[in-house]
């Protein structure tokens, strides 16, 4: 049997075609065009879904059930709260069901994203994990004892939504000094704008041309690398921080392993080795055996691998 991913974002439906060992066999894709009637969008991913089941050359009969990655919160079968698409109380099961009728399986993103990685990426084998998915915002995908771990009420990984700062900068949830707030790729711009503005000659402005509105991560961390020192101490400051929330995290959970994933992990060992060589002065009981912090594997398959296998 196969199994149905599909990655909902704000701007696009990606949908996959997975088998049991987590291994992408087909895909598609399609635009959301969030303004849209919810039952328009629903419409499409169910449309989308067909062409991936096509495309993988298998037949309807043969697909187990659909799983779904949403940004935001889903309980029995409806969507609670999705911000990024503005939806409230959506019955997304009953609805997509009307085009494809298998049962519906649904969680956070970040949370299938986690998920997918203890499944078939670089927490596979492990007994408990948490995934830090580091992109605009901070999400939290967590695993205990094998299984997922997202709470009584559905927020129990919202991560991204801890305060790191009493009272520090104000988050989009309403909140101040959110982990979110410092650890996002977000954070990055913002630390470096503000650092740019204090002085201008540095390697950051010179890759935009001037114009701050162009800066962002990968630039920031591109510029750290050669040594430019202004990107430095932004990257100093982001890494503090970054240190910050995974000894919360390991405070908290003490799991076999502690993920970095999306976009901001991509600066790969040069992100991995500046928080490891931070966290030491942050750690409780530094001598106790410590959980393993690595990189993310699965990159943007991981939202779609994570949600089929919802259904396993």
């Amino acid at each position: 049997m196969y199994y149905i991913g599909i990655d909902l974002g704000g701007t696009n439906i990606a949908v996959g075609v997975v088998d049991s060992e987590g291994r992408i066999i087909a895909k598609a894709e399609t635009p959301t065009l969030a303004q849209r009637p919810y039952q328009d969008v629903i419409r499409d991913m169910a449309l989308c879904t067909k062409r991936a089941i096509e495309n993988a050359k298998i037949s309807e009969d043969e697909v187990a059930s659909i799983g779904i990655g949403i940004p935001g919160v889903a309980i029995d079968g409806v969507i609670v709260f999705c911000t990024n698409l503005g939806w409230h109380d959506i019955p997304m099961e009953a609805e997509f069901r009307k085009y494809i009728d298998k049962p519906v399986f649904m969680d956070n993103d970040a949370t299938v994203a986690g998920w997918a990685e203890h499944q078939a990426g670089v927490s596979r084998g492990t007994n408990s994990s948490v995934f830090l998915t580091l992109g605009t915002g901070v999400g939290g995908g967590i695993v205990l004892n094998g299984k997922i771990w997202a709470g009584e009420h559905g927020a129990g990984s919202e991560i991204g939504h801890t305060v790191l700062v009493a009272g520090g900068d104000l988050c989009t949830c309403g909140k101040r000094g959110c982990t979110e707030r410092y650890c996002s790729a977000s954070a990055i711009i913002r630390m470096a704008k503000e650092a740019c503005a204090k002085n201008p000659e540095n390697a950051i402005m010179t890759a935009v041309n001037g114009d701050p509105e162009k800066i962002n991560a990968k630039i920031v961390f591109d510029a750290a690398k050669a040594g430019d020192p202004v990107a430095l101490d932004v990257f100093d400051k982001y890494a503090h921080y970054l240190a910050l929330a995974v000894n919360n995290v390991i405070s908290f959970f003490d799991p076999d392993m502690i993920i970095l994933g999306g976009g901001v992990s991509r600066a790969g060992d040069f992100l991995l080795n500046g928080v490891k060589d931070r966290l030491p002065e942050y750690l409780f009981y530094p001598t106790l055996k410590q959980p393993e912090l690595r990189l993310a594997s699965l990159g943007n398959d991981a939202g779609i691998i994570g949600a089929a296998l919802l259904g396993q």
